[in-house]
């Protein structure tokens, strides 16, 4: 072979990830973040990132350890420290005790996700997902191996699970149910009597391991209480990985810090995977993530509520929309409308809206708001917005949302 021929072969990507994209959700947030970059007026009501500035004692706990040298290498799966946070988070706010070496620090959230299903899934072991779920769910399940496994909510069920499609879902090679509650994209969180019946059916089923991801734990409206599934059933505790994180509560994202909690002989095997990949969280973020857990809790509920104030225009504000219907979330910071109402309809420059991507692109071409189709969630034909920014965008965007849907012949 010579030089020549060597240089011109193709890179061919491995088989775990050749079917898999980057995220379609970054990749409209870039799309459109690109449009506004060449002077396009684009609202962006793609990303799940709150809009309120990380808050000022968090900041400062950074700067001291910054101050202090607090700069280089942690314990590999979290510091001491972050972990006695973790622990007493879970203590105060959920009635659950663990055991430091029962918990495990990451780079986010999603890094937790990962290490478990890589630490967990062999091959063609099955991964059951209520849709609509954060896409990202089911690209980790492939990338480690596992078969994702859709199960569809209902709106008429508020997009919940229930137990009798969770008992259907269930085969011999089904290792994990994710819940997510409240719901990334739906909002739809489970109070403590709706969760029962599906931890009797996980009772019948000792293979199934639980993935609680309570990530939106504390954007939660009307009152509702919060419930996880280890509080509600502590019978599944010893195969449940309850996992949370700072960066939606405490508008954390970019300070990349995750934490589960769940069997050591999990959690220990969750750091196996951290070794070799990003090794410890930063350390300047533990920092401030601890503040974050162990500071005043005060900002977490006024920022719930400017939450609820959004939730109420948008969802207001989409239902007066021509074709579109919305249901009224629990918590997180999303909406997810149905567009069924606007298909089969064409845009003034004759294009057929045949699918919620279609509606989508529409919005975005036309009258230049940027969404996400429901169909990257696994349920069609919704449409998410995510209400984390400002009151003038979202009154500004809806306008936008009811004017597109009124010029539609």
């Amino acid at each position: 072979m010579t030089a020549d021929t060597a240089t011109s072969i193709a890179f061919e990507p491995a088989q775990r990830v050749r079917a898999i994209g980057v995220s379609e959700i970054l990749r409209i947030t870039d799309h459109a973040n690109a449009l506004k970059r060449a002077g396009r007026p684009v609202i962006v009501l793609g990303a799940g990132e709150p809009d309120f500035d990380t808050p000022q004692n968090v900041r400062e706990a950074a700067v001291r350890a910054i101050g202090r040298g607090d700069t280089r290498y942690t314990v590999l799966d979290g510091s001491p420290a972050m972990k006695a946070a973790v622990q007493l988070k879970f203590r105060r706010d959920n009635a659950l005790d663990f055991a430091l070496d029962e918990i495990s620090v990451s780079a986010g959230a999603k890094q937790v996700i990962f290490n478990a299903l890589m630490a967990s899934l062999n091959p063609g072991d099955e991964v059951i997902l209520p849709a609509p779920y954060w896409t990202s769910y089911a690209d980790i399940v492939q990338i480690c191996g596992g078969v994702p496994v859709p199960v569809a909510g209902t709106e008429a069920n508020g997009f919940r699970l229930d137990a009798a499609q969770l008992e259907a879902a269930i085969t011999p090679r089904t290792r994990w149910l994710f819940l997510n509650s409240p719901s990334n994209p739906s909002g739809a969180a489970y109070s403590a009597d709706q969760l029962k019946p599906l931890c009797e059916v996980l009772l019948r089923h000792p293979q199934v391991w639980v993935l609680a991801d309570d990530i939106y734990e504390h954007i939660l409206y009307d009152g509702l209480a919060f419930a996880t599934p280890v509080a509600v059933e502590p019978r599944l505790r010893e195969r449940t990985l309850t996992v949370n994180g700072v960066s939606k509560a405490y508008a954390m994202t970019g300070w990349r810090v995750g934490y589960g909690a769940g069997p050591r002989a999990l959690i220990a095997a969750m750091a196996v995977v951290q070794s070799q990949t990003t090794s410890c969280p930063s350390s300047v973020s533990q920092a401030a993530a601890i503040e974050a857990l162990t500071g005043p809790q005060d900002i977490v509920a006024e920022r719930c509520a400017d939450f609820q104030a959004r939730r109420d225009f948008v969802v207001a504000a989409l239902n007066r929309a021509p074709g579109l219907h919305c249901r009224v979330p629990e918590g997180a910071f999303y909406t997810f409308a149905s567009c069924a109402g606007v298909l089969g309809r064409r845009t003034r420059g004759g294009a057929l809206l045949q699918t919620d991507s279609d509606f989508c692109r529409y919005l975005l071409q036309d009258f230049e708001v940027a969404v996400v189709p429901g169909s990257v969630f696994g349920l069609a034909p919704y449409f998410r917005i995510s209400y984390a920014t400002s009151m003038a965008q979202l009154e500004e965007a809806c306008a936008r949302i009811i004017a597109a849907c009124a010029a539609l012949e």
